[in-house]
């Protein structure tokens, strides 16, 4: 295990150094640059606009601007911001607590709905209740997220009034747990949605597939109750497969961020890269690009480690997996 696990992290390098290269030449090739916005700005001078490009590094090759940089990244250093002339690593960090604290959130809440509304739904296969919530899954599928923010925004914040529209904490009043849990309630929500009713859906077929095997009418024939049935023999079976979807849903969450964080106003990694792509900073873009590609890499190592821990059938040779 410990060797097939160092095996993927190390081929996982060149995959992470071919989609730095990738983010490099899209955002390059992207109209506009850093000092677009100086561009028909009369109080700064032609020579103030070469010294900027000069100092951002913009005047050399495109490989040399690369290699500065993807060495830097080697040594830990993301850079300093264009915009802010802070150091991104400093910009992340301060930021990164309100981005864990939304995903983590997220993930638990749809978790916590999505499992046993699936086993439900796969217990009660064809009832009404399970026609009902197929129907609800289909909705929050077609449901873009930006519209649904907005959606429910307009409607619990604006209209009603029960909840906060924004933000973390109601500004100038004292920030407590009750303050800060009505903030997230809407932003959670939103991020939650989509990927409750895609978890429902497969949560819901690996649970049919496994209620029909052999082994589970073998048990009830034995004389063991319902509850135990469906939780010591078929709701571990049962969720193995979902091992690998949870594991690649981990950085989805976190990219969904981006679109919350910029609609509910939440000062996270999200909105810091919403605004840096608006400006153009380099700098900022392709740290926040570069997290989020290795984070759908350890998504992807880590289901595969999941499910061989989960499924003792599994053993990783030298080459591949095997059952």
């Amino acid at each position: 295990m410990a060797r097939y696990a160092l095996r993927r992290l190390l081929n996982a390098i060149p995959i992470l150094i071919g989609i730095t290269i990738i983010s490099f030449l899209i955002i390059h090739m992207a109209p506009g640059s850093p000092i677009s916005q100086y561009v028909d700005d009369p109080t700064i001078k032609a020579i103030d606009k070469e010294n900027m490009i000069k100092a951002y590094g913009l005047d050399q090759p495109l490989y040399i601007q690369y290699w500065k940089w993807i060495s830097d990244l080697a040594q830990g250093d993301f850079g300093t911001s264009f915009q802010k002339s802070q150091p991104v690593s400093e910009l992340i960090w301060d930021r990164l607590p309100n981005t864990l604290l939304l995903t983590v959130t997220s993930f638990a809440l749809a978790l916590a709905i999505a499992v046993p509304l699936g086993i439900l739904c796969a217990v009660k296969a064809n009832s009404r209740l399970d026609q009902f919530v197929s129907g609800i899954t289909f909705v929050g599928i077609s449901l873009p997220g930006f519209w649904l923010g907005l959606l429910l925004m307009m409607f619990f914040a604006v209209r009603l009034g029960w909840l906060p529209s924004g933000g973390l904490q109601t500004i100038n009043a004292p920030s407590g747990f009750g303050d800060r849990l009505l903030h997230l309630i809407l932003p959670v929500f939103t991020i939650a949605c989509s990927e409750v009713a895609v978890w429902i859906r497969y949560v819901r077929s690996s649970m049919l597939e496994v209620i029909n095997q052999d082994y589970m009418r073998t048990a009830k024939a034995k004389g063991l109750q319902g509850g135990r049935i469906l939780t010591v023999h078929g709701l571990r079976n049962g969720l193995i497969p979902l091992a690998t979807l949870f594991g690649l849903s981990l950085p989805g969450f976190f990219a969904g961020s981006v679109i919350v964080e910029t609609i509910f106003s939440i000062p996270g990694i999200g909105r810091l890269f919403t605004e840096a792509a608006f400006q153009r900073d380099y700098p900022v873009i392709f740290a926040v690009t570069t997290m989020t590609a290795f984070l759908y890499v350890f998504g992807s190592i880590l289901a595969d480690l999941s499910y061989a821990i989960l499924d003792p059938r599994v053993s990783y040779s030298k080459s591949e997996a095997k059952v």
